[in-house]
């Protein structure tokens, strides 16, 4: 399973921008900042000289990426905020910490779970966890971030989404995953909708990514299907795209760090869709 995860971040996996403000001054908030996508994005945004508030369930997971960030001499600082999405009052206090360390002036929402079921036997209990996380707390974060957006001194700011190809086509035994990413869509739409042009919002959306989350699924996916892990891989997760290999987080989060920069002015509302042309290939 090892040579499904990521491999080894460096410093020079990070891109780097030339962006007015892209400074210690301005905040950017990273949900799930303790592993996988969460973590690449949180170091590449401190990468960039900015702020980073990472914030995640996992205390140990956020300690860990305080360290890297230091061990990698990063020039922004990384500070870290234990949180439940599914508690509002965690929410806001995400937001205010945010605040406290400067002007806020992006919000990526990345946290996500899975679970992989028909839906004739989903549980239902896994499918309200998976909304709150991935559709509603991006929706809460959202209202309580844009008003520290209008009062920034020009009124500007970014949320970036991490959707997926499930939020364009779908696969099955995901019905909870592939309906919060079609929603997340529509949030991110919505956003930029009554952004006036100085809020902007936008998804990215990627194929099969080297996460524990992936990783997580692979022998389940294999006992269900009767394959190995290798061919569930090869034969399932990578048969539609052309790009015949998984991406890495720290791409992912390098995708991130373009979208939310002044070199992106134009993505608003739209999707930064990476995923190898599983959707667009036949």
């Amino acid at each position: 399973m090892a040579k499904y995860g990521p491999s080894e971040l460096t410093r020079d996996d990070l891109l780097t921008i030339d962006d007015a403000n892209y400074t210690a001054e301005n905040v950017v908030i990273v949900t799930g900042g303790g592993a996988g996508i969460g973590r690449a994005t949180a170091l590449a945004f401190a990468a960039n000289g900015l702020t980073v508030v990472a914030t995640d369930r996992d205390s140990e997971g956020l300690d860990a990426v305080q360290t890297e960030a230091r061990e990698l001499s990063l020039p922004g600082e990384v500070v870290t905020v234990t949180a439940n999405l599914t508690d509002d009052d965690d929410l806001q206090r995400i937001v205010e910490t945010a605040t406290e360390q400067g002007s806020l002036r992006y919000l990526i929402n990345n946290a996500g779970i899975q679970t992989v079921s028909p839906i004739d036997s989903f549980p239902i209990e896994k499918y309200d966890l998976m909304h709150d996380i991935m559709q509603r707390a991006p929706l809460i974060l959202t209202k309580h971030c844009l008003p520290h957006f209008r009062a920034t001194d020009d009124g500007r700011g970014v949320i970036g989404n991490m959707c997926s190809v499930h939020g364009h086509i779908v696969t099955r035994d995901k019905v909870a995953y592939n309906t919060t990413k079609f929603g997340l869509r529509g949030l991110t739409q919505s956003t930029a909708a009554e952004g006036d042009g100085k809020v902007r919002a936008f998804t990215v959306s990627t194929a099969y990514v080297k996460t524990a989350l992936v990783a997580k699924q692979l022998p389940d996916t294999a006992d269900r299907r009767g394959m190995t892990v290798d061919e569930v891989v090869e034969e399932v997760m990578l048969e539609r795209t052309r790009v015949k290999e998984m991406m890495e987080p720290y791409e992912v989060a390098n995708l991130f760090v373009i979208g939310c920069s002044q070199h992106s002015k134009h993505l608003n509302g739209g999707d930064m869709t990476h995923e190898g042309g599983m959707s667009l290939t036949y």
